[in-house]
């Protein structure tokens, strides 16, 4: 069964625990600019969401490298940079729709999440539970689920 990040916003407190986390599991280092997953802050509402990769099915960024650069852990199904094959070319970071795959200017190569070899610091460290690390078929069907109750899911009368 793989498995995916699941973030619910409305639990994140905007502690940065999960940024901490990852920069420390990647790098050794507490920088939360070295981190692979970010909390935007909404100023105007005072909200913190957490983004990373969303590990996609279609993952365009995998088909967009020119030098096959990122490819799929068969274990994790993670979608994974290999920087020694990376160009630093950027041009997945083009393709990515959501933005969450970051150039490193240090190393001259790009960074995205990897799920952490299938245990995520960052899942480990969010305190509130807004990260955690589910099976991939709950997420869908929960949201599905969720959808199909604000559209007034109620049994059918024959």
């Amino acid at each position: 069964m793989q498995k995916v990040l699941h973030i619910d916003p409305a639990k994140c407190t905007g502690c940065l625990s999960c940024e901490m986390a990852c920069s420390y599991e990647n790098y050794g280092v507490f920088a939360t600019a070295k981190s692979r997953i970010k909390v935007f802050d909404f100023h105007h509402t005072g909200r913190k969401v957490p983004y990373t990769c969303t590990q996609c099915d279609e993952a365009w960024c995998l088909h967009a490298c020119p030098v096959e650069a990122i490819t799929v852990d068969k274990t994790t199904g993670a979608k994974v940079v290999n920087e020694t094959t990376c160009v630093g070319c950027k041009v997945c970071t083009i393709a990515c729709p959501f933005g969450t795959i970051n150039y490193v200017q240090e190393t001259g190569k790009v960074q995205k999440c990897d799920l952490c070899g299938g245990e995520p610091a960052c899942a480990e460290a969010c305190p509130t539970g807004a990260i955690t690390f589910i099976d991939a078929n709950w997420t869908g069907l929960s949201r599905m689920q969720q959808w199909a109750d604000k559209l007034g899911n109620q049994p059918v009368a024959a």
